[in-house]
């Protein structure tokens, strides 16, 4: 593949508000904790994919549903406003908009999220091929599981007949199982520990990642928060691209950076090796920062610490 300095991206999936409560540190079950901040951010796992493929260059496409409420205005305008297409970024009636209530401990950054059913979960396979131009011109096409499987689906098949690479974010799981045929058209995988072990039913990552390769799945790109990624291949031993050190305050978002940085190296002409370099560095400026969206850093900022070449 060619270099491409603005490749075109398709990303199907959710949109959410997010409610966000910073506490000291994360509740214990059946504690109560005063004393926390509160914040409203853009976010849900599609939109959060879309900005950070924006903010690293690419031309996008998203492709979802919302609410006719104040959540959904604002979620299409924010979007807008990164200059992201959002044609087929659909009301869908008599249903709300996507809303995500997330806890944070501030010692350590960790999250706790729950999503309410929305416009995200109203999804359908005839949404997604409404948007088989935007996908079949092009270079990737971005989708996690925060929307039903029959959108995921479609949006693997509709890739494939065009010849685009499909990038699946398998997140969030057990939400739903992965049924094993839609490897077969998935050209990288980027779960994190936790969600290749579910996918798997493995008892390690490593072991997790080389099944997913065996169901069909072209590369696994396993995310390892603070350590970096490990990126697996057939036939090849596993590499490690590890993170440099940061102090995180807020980790909401930073898979969905990862994932859209990725997406965007790919699509670029990037090998996979330095495509996941560049989102790993992306990812870890993204957790020093409050919000999903709003912490998704510039092609600027990620290149000029990764220095020449």
């Amino acid at each position: 593949m060619r270099f491409m300095p603005q490749p075109r991206i398709v990303v199907i999936g959710s949109s959410n508000t997010d409610l966000v409560l910073t506490l000291p540190r994360l509740p214990l079950p059946g504690e109560s904790m005063p004393g926390g901040s509160m914040a409203r951010h853009a976010g849900g796992k599609g939109a959060n994919q879309a900005v950070a493929a924006a903010r690293a260059g690419a031309s996008v496409a998203f492709v979802g549903g919302r609410g006719d409420d104040d959540f959904g205005r604002a979620a299409a305008a924010g979007l807008e406003r990164e200059g992201i297409d959002i044609r087929h970024f659909r009301v869908l009636k008599d249903h709300p908009s996507g809303t995500a209530l997330i806890f944070i401990g501030a010692q350590d950054g960790q999250n706790m999220i729950g999503v309410a059913r929305s416009a995200n979960d109203a999804l359908e396979a005839a949404h997604v091929r409404e948007a088989a131009e935007a996908i079949a011109s092009a270079q990737a096409v971005v989708c996690p599981l925060e929307i039903p499987l029959e959108a995921v689906m479609a949006a693997a098949l509709a890739a494939e007949a065009a010849g685009v690479p499909f990038i699946l974010n398998p997140a969030p799981v057990p939400a739903q199982a992965v049924p094993k045929p839609l490897w077969k058209s998935v050209h990288t995988a980027t779960p994190n520990e936790h969600e290749v072990l579910q996918l798997s039913g493995a008892g390690d990552a490593d072991a997790g990642a080389q099944q997913l390769l065996e169901w069909g799945c072209r590369h696994v790109v396993v995310t390892l928060g603070s350590r970096g990624a490990r990126i697996y291949r057939k036939h090849s031993a596993p590499e490690s691209i590890p993170a440099g050190k940061v102090e995180a305050i807020d980790t909401v978002g930073a898979g969905d950076c990862f994932t859209g940085w990725l997406a965007t190296g790919l699509a670029s002409g990037l090998d996979l090796a330095s495509a996941v370099s560049q989102a790993v560095e992306a990812a870890s400026i993204s957790v020093t920062r409050r919000g999903a969206q709003p912490s998704m850093p510039l092609r600027e900022e990620v290149l000029s610490r990764l220095g020449p070449g």
